[in-house]
């Protein structure tokens, strides 16, 4: 349980004890007040109707918040439905997902596997699904090569392993026209991928 859900229940536990407070007797409450301070004012009945009317309009407000505040909980959350077939629609779209590197063998268009994968599951999560909170944590001995992640997401326990092979694929190399706009000299491998998931962490 988040923070934002611990404090919606709160509120509502608060606004139960505020309404349980608007329910006790007038008779009652002046008896417990003449038991404390026999010598204390009586109290008239439209104070307590007044007391009444704020305390249960209080007690609406919070359960009107409580609600509100569950309802941007769940925006903020991912369900285990809205995980995994997230998952498995990133899946589809980075299984032959093609792309060059530079001479350093950095890839020209993502920064890694890892944000690569995290944009992918955001991307896929349908309008339900938050936009953010997606992470994907590289293994120990990930290579550019080949790599296993482990993908979670905040508000579900759980969590999958997208296995990453990056195979040479001469036919999207790319070359850049040259200075004067003919052939350039400078060729960019391109490269595919073949992407698998499983259930549970790598």
């Amino acid at each position: 349980m988040d923070t934002l859900t611990k404090l919606n229940v709160f509120v509502l536990v608060l606004s139960a004890v505020l309404l349980a407070m608007a329910c006790v007797k007038a008779d009652r409450v002046r008896a417990w007040r003449e038991g404390i301070n026999p010598s204390a004012p009586e109290v008239p009945d439209a104070s307590f109707t007044v007391a009444r009317v704020v305390l249960v309009a209080m007690a609406g407000l919070g359960v009107y918040s409580a609600l509100q505040g569950f309802g941007v909980s769940d925006d903020l959350a991912w369900s285990e439905g809205e995980l995994t077939s997230a998952v498995r629609g990133a899946t589809d779209d980075l299984d032959g997902f093609t792309f060059q590197v530079d001479q350093a063998d950095t890839p020209l268009y993502f920064d890694d596997y890892k944000s690569l994968i995290e944009d992918k599951v955001a991307e896929n999560g349908g309008g339900d699904a938050p936009q953010t909170g997606v992470s994907a944590e590289p293994s120990d001995t990930d290579t550019p090569t080949e790599a296993n992640l482990t993908v979670t997401a905040h508000g579900t326990d759980k969590a999958f392993c997208a296995h990453v092979v990056r195979v040479r694929s001469k036919a999207h190399d790319y070359t850049p026209p040259g200075i004067t706009g003919g052939v350039g000299t400078l060729t960019y491998p391109g490269y595919r991928l073949t992407v698998e998931t499983r259930e549970g962490a790598c």
